[in-house]
């Protein structure tokens, strides 16, 4: 979990918090300074929390450590939440929480209409990137469990005091769109679009792709209609520009039956017009180079990353995912000027985003990225 999310004073820490300042109160009383920590015991046989204060000072000030453990224990007030302290080993102190403390706690807790949760510290603008289904195909439990989880996490977020940008990154451009503009003019059944559209989206890029892969003149053909939507011709775009909007009326419906709302439905096409210019900053920069013919980023010197490097542009001159997400992020930090980017995505895409965070490192990005993972269904 992030760690703005694990800046709330949560139940236990409320207790942790309270003895810590009573410990103060106690060493200040017997001349002693700060020192150590109050923390959760390291076994429940020894109380519910710890401090090392005692070892701390006894070292720091060449006395016996159990000898200044018991001088503490003597001036510590903390019979509202504790029973007795015990001085335990060379010299700890144990403490264990009362039950009626706790129930007292939690009295004040239900009342607080927070339930005890303080707003985080330090605010921030973050984006949560979640859901991310793509246009003509239908959502799999991936896109539910990014969906779910990314919605979770924006929520909590915002209820710490953060200001959350929602972003539904949408796969609305790719190869893919050739196949479904070829079948859409060869394949189309118009009642059947009106009556089920994704079904019959799915349906012609499915039975085109079979064609395609048995017949070379049909996947040239989807080439060249591929080449047409990206040259902006009229035809195609309003095709792609259909298929884009009855794939959203399917994804809202979703979205309405989840509870979920997005900020922002930014999709890859929307990067479009920077991506060409990311490349030529990465090269210019020398964070990127051109090795055969295609724009690379090598991460020589990290260890982790050394023989995995990231082709941002491709020797035909075609972009892919990395060119856009950094596209992505840098929309995020220029235009949205958020402070942390969380990406809610499975774990399969683990190496793409510790590649995507290295390089916006390397341009300078000192932006908080995160790439919050969750494993995949298995079986049938």
């Amino acid at each position: 979990m992030p760690r703005e999310l694990q800046t709330c004073a949560t139940f236990m820490q409320t207790f942790q918090t309270l003895l810590a300042k009573k410990l103060s109160d106690a060493l200040a009383k017997v001349g002693l300074p700060d020192a150590g920590e109050v923390t959760p015991a390291t076994d429940p046989r020894f109380g519910d929390y710890q401090t090392n204060a005692a070892l701390v000072l006894g070292k720091q000030r060449g006395e016996n450590p159990r000898a200044l453990a018991e001088k503490i224990v003597a001036r510590l007030n903390v019979a509202d939440l504790c029973e007795p302290p015990a001085v335990a080993g060379a010299g700890f102190i144990n403490f264990t929480l009362r039950p009626d403390a706790i129930a007292k706690k939690t009295s004040e807790i239900l009342r607080d209409k927070r339930l005890g949760v303080a707003e985080a510290e330090l605010n921030q603008r973050i984006v949560v990137d979640f859901g991310s289904p793509n246009v003509a195909k239908p959502m799999h439990v991936g896109h539910i469990r990014s969906i779910v989880l990314g919605d979770a996490l924006a929520r909590i977020a915002q209820f710490l005091g953060h200001e959350v940008i929602r972003d539904n990154h949408i796969g609305d451009w790719g190869t893919q769109f050739g196949m479904v503009i070829y079948g859409w003019k060869n394949l189309l059944d118009r009642q059947s679009l009106r009556r089920d559209p994704l079904a019959e989206i799915v349906r012609i890029y499915k039975e085109t792709n079979d064609r395609a892969t048995r017949d070379p003149q049909v996947r040239e053909a989807c080439r060249q209609e591929l080449v047409k939507l990206q040259a902006g011709d009229k035809e195609n775009i309003d095709i792609w520009n259909e298929c884009v909007a009855l794939s959203m009326q399917d994804f809202e419906q979703i979205y309405e039956g989840l509870d979920v709302r997005y900020d922002l439905q930014c999709g890859e096409s929307f990067y479009n017009d920077r991506l060409a210019g990311v490349v030529e900053r990465l090269l210019k920069s020398g964070v990127a180079e051109i090795s055969e013919d295609a724009v690379v980023v090598f991460f020589r010197d990290n260890p982790e990353l050394a023989d995995k490097p990231c082709i941002i542009r491709k020797r035909d001159g075609g972009f892919n995912y990395a060119t856009t997400d950094l596209a992505t992020v840098d929309y995020r930090i220029n235009d949205l000027k958020a402070d942390a980017i969380w990406y809610v995505v499975g774990a399969p895409q683990t190496l793409h985003f510790k590649q995507i965070f290295e390089i916006a490192r390397r341009e300078g990005y000192r932006s908080d990225f995160r790439h919050i993972t969750f494993g995949s269904i298995l079986g049938e």
